[in-house]
């Protein structure tokens, strides 16, 4: 599970990046996390709100995104206030992740969501590397940039959805894998889709370890480890790149 789960998360944050030329982006900008997490459709409504011209407008796309996850967060919120003491630590436990209750039935109910997101997300690297030109510069090569973008949306839902809705919600990795593989490999989405499944599947599974046996016999969530591991981890990058790059207009 730690791997199906911690590699999907990875190459949704890469595709998600890729698509909307946003560096920033990860499935819980655009409410994915959160929308799995309540068992709604929250990027169906993310993008229904954004499609202008029978096109999704980038902008538009991440502050609808925004909006669905302030909404979901604060249904949990909710939720949480009106449960007894047990239920609220579970399913606070739940919204920061957790592994402990997976199973080999639950590893083979989310499985083939995660093939097929993830032969969804094999047939967008040409296109990805193309919009990382611009819209303009990938339509006079002859990219449909729509359909590049749904399909990459659709892998997104696919490769993370049942993740969250099985394991709850694991911070970081989505936007913090694909960036460090990015710095290592390069940006052609061929080789960083690969790279970054890979790379996530390895840092889910080191921070369920850590999780387990830091303060045994307490598990600890494991969205809390990798938020603690990526967020240094993404401040150090964050000046690295920034560096390389002679500083940000």
């Amino acid at each position: 599970m730690a791997v199906i789960v911690g590699g999907g998360l990875a190459v949704a944050g890469a595709l998600m990046q890729g698509s909307l030329g946003n560096p920033l982006a990860d499935p819980a900008l655009v409410g994915v996390s959160g929308g799995a997490a309540l068992g709604t459709v929250a990027v169906a409504i993310v993008v229904g709100v954004s499609v202008r011209d029978s096109r999704p407008e980038v902008v538009t796309l991440l502050l609808a995104g925004v909006a669905v996850t302030a909404f979901t967060t604060a249904a949990l919120a909710v939720l949480v206030s009106m449960s007894d003491v047990a239920g609220a630590r579970s399913v606070t436990f739940w919204t920061t992740g957790s592994l402990a209750l997976s199973t080999w039935g639950g590893v083979l109910s989310v499985a083939p969501f995660a093939v097929i997101g993830l032969a969804l997300a094999a047939t967008t690297p040409r296109s990805l590397d193309a919009l990382s030109l611009g819209d303009r510069a990938a339509q006079a090569v002859g990219v449909d940039v729509a359909g590049a973008r749904y399909r990459a949306l659709a892998a997104v839902v696919l490769l993370v959805a049942a993740g969250v809705a099985t394991v709850g919600i694991i911070a970081f990795v989505g936007l913090l894998i694909p960036h460090a593989m990015r710095a290592i490999v390069g940006p052609a989405h061929g080789r960083l889709l690969i790279v970054s499944g890979l790379a996530g599947a390895l840092l889910v599974l080191a921070a369920d370890t850590l999780a387990r046996v830091v303060a045994n016999p307490i598990e600890i969530p494991i969205g809390a480890v990798t938020a603690l591991i990526g967020a240094p981890a993404f401040f150090v990058l964050l000046r690295r790149t920034r560096a390389q790059q002679g500083g940000w207009a």
